[in-house]
């Protein structure tokens, strides 16, 4: 295939995307069953903005100074399952770039990678003899795993001597000045409660200015209540609010989120934590000190920080060259070609 034609490919991809046809759909609403995680909702969610990204205009400019020729090595894929189609843009990243990829996707997949990349080669069939998804990983060139703290030690081991990419956890934030809109909290909601906070671009920290009205947030939120509908994500803030009124911790609960003050970024699930801070220059020095952990920040002004910075609403839209942990995965890619 040429470089052009693998283009196409994925624009026409990402067309079926955005109008997903009946039995897709059909097919999307039944994933729950398999991971209570991948609701309907959620799956489109991703599949739509997938789609957006997937045009001939921006695939065109994001490959553009990349070579054209196809390689002839393969790359190896270790997907997570946190989200649905977590890892679609590193198969998208590979297979663009005319690598061979073979996927190990993670069991809690639930068929929904095997599903995208069956109607990619449906539009183009050459695909068939460049993309597998295998059981176990064996015969690559290079490899790009994410995982969690614990899984990249495992990765670390055993593929190590090979180039690669291997992704730890991750969090993001979020820096409020308390001149937000309703609308831009709104939009905050949108990057906590999205996926239900599982991802490494949902917001799990919050840091408010000095005596901030959390009734503010509070309200600001409320729409998002039929989230505790969902059993385990119910369990979750259940499990929580207990620890915490046994341990007698100071917290904020809404009836579905749960606010604790806490210098970790990473919270449990249905919990975000959140510090004050009483300048702006510091906390963003703060900011800059964790850049290793941090995914992004959301804020409704522009930050100097070495973290990618984006509006409130925004940590769940990544452009196809908002890169995960900051790594360009087509220089990397290239660099190996």
């Amino acid at each position: 295939m040429t470089k052009q034609e693998r283009i196409a490919a994925f624009a026409k991809l990402g067309e079926w995307l955005s109008k997903l046809d009946e039995e897709t759909t059909q097919l999307v609403a039944r994933l729950h069953h398999k991971n209570p995680w991948y609701t309907m909702d959620n799956v489109l969610r991703q599949m739509h903005a997938l789609g957006n990204n997937l045009t001939l205009e921006k695939l065109s400019t994001w490959i553009a100074q990349y070579p054209a020729e196809e390689s002839k090595k393969t790359v190896g894929l270790v997907l997570a399952g946190n989200l649905p189609l977590v890892g679609f843009h590193d198969i998208l990243s590979s297979a663009i770039m005319g690598f061979s990829v073979k996927i190990k996707a993670s069991s809690d997949d639930a068929g929904l990678t095997q599903l995208v990349i069956n109607h990619l080669i449906q539009i183009e069939p050459l695909f068939a003899e460049k993309i597998t998804l295998v059981d176990k990983l064996a015969d690559f060139d290079l490899i790009i795993a994410t995982g969690s703290n614990n899984s990249a030690r495992y990765f670390e081991y055993y593929f190590g001597q090979k180039p690669h990419i291997i992704r730890k956890n991750r969090n993001s934030v979020a820096v409020l000045t308390g001149d937000e809109s309703t609308e831009e909290l709104v939009g905050l909601g949108n990057d906590i409660f999205n996926y239900f906070g599982l991802g490494c671009r949902s917001v799990s920290k919050l840091y408010f200015p000095k005596d901030y009205p959390i009734a503010t947030f509070f309200e600001a939120i409320e729409q998002f209540s039929p989230i505790r509908d969902h059993f385990k994500y119910n369990n979750n803030y259940d499990y929580n609010k207990s620890i915490y009124l046994i341990n007698k911790d100071k917290h904020y609960d809404n009836g579905f989120l749960l606010l604790k003050e806490d210098s970790n970024l990473s919270s449990p699930l249905a919990v975000v934590f959140y510090e004050e801070y009483a300048d702006i220059k510091g906390l963003e020095s703060i900011l800059n000190s964790h850049q290793e952990d941090i995914q992004c920040v959301v804020s409704q002004q522009r930050l100097q920080i070495k973290s990618p910075n984006f509006g409130l609403g925004e940590s769940q839209q990544p452009a196809l060259d908002d890169y995960a942990d900051g790594v360009n995965t087509l220089d990397f890619l290239a660099q190996h070609q």
